[in-house]
């Protein structure tokens, strides 16, 4: 029996989705992405729009869609951006939705700005994929190079601390010239030898 005349005689066999168990008709609802199950896009997509500008022709080109859409997260519970998700994880259906918004505030002729603050409108902040640079997000920007600046003076000047601490250390001969300890043993026994 092959397997299309299998799957056509299932109906006729009387077996429905009633048949199977409840956990495995659940399991074939969930929608499961490469990131793990995707949360209800019901739940979480929300529509994103503003009125056309008078006279209105598309702001940008394909490609600086493509690249503003790489500044927007995706709500599905991925950790992709809406270009991403849409173009490797066919089961969303979250980021197509997203991906209708940009288009048609685009064409709206709305910039780029305004396209990110229409999203941050709606979503909030959670919407970047970066976040913006100022207020508290300015400490996430800036501590990095504060603290690889302070490590750098710290480490600066441990190693003069164990140079000085190395040079108060090492042996100095009596006239000022340096010697190394075997230098002076030999020198302090050809003295007594000749004394």
């Amino acid at each position: 029996m092959t397997r299309r005349s299998f799957v056509l005689a299932i109906p006729a066999l009387g077996l429905t989705a009633a048949a199977f168990p409840r956990r495995i008709r659940a399991a074939q609802v969930a929608v499961q992405t490469f990131n793990g199950p995707m949360a209800d896009a019901e739940a979480v997509y929300r529509p994103v729009t503003l009125e056309p500008k008078p006279n209105a022709k598309p702001s940008m080109t394909d490609a600086q869609r493509d690249e503003l859409e790489h500044q927007i997260h995706c709500q599905c519970g991925c950790n992709l951006d809406v270009y991403t998700c849409r173009t490797t994880d066919f089961a969303c259906s979250v980021s197509p939705a997203m991906h209708s918004d940009v288009m048609g505030l685009v064409d709206g002729g709305h910039s780029a700005q305004e396209i990110l603050a229409a999203f941050k409108a709606v979503y909030g902040e959670k919407v970047l994929m970066a976040p913006v640079k100022s207020g508290f997000n300015l400490i996430g920007y800036t501590m990095p190079f504060i603290a690889l600046g302070a490590g750098a003076i710290i480490v600066l000047g441990l190693l003069r601390r164990w140079r000085t601490s190395d040079l108060a250390h090492r042996p100095v001969s009596p006239a000022g010239v340096e010697a190394t300890e075997g230098e002076l043993a030999a020198l302090d026994a050809a003295v007594k030898r000749d004394a």
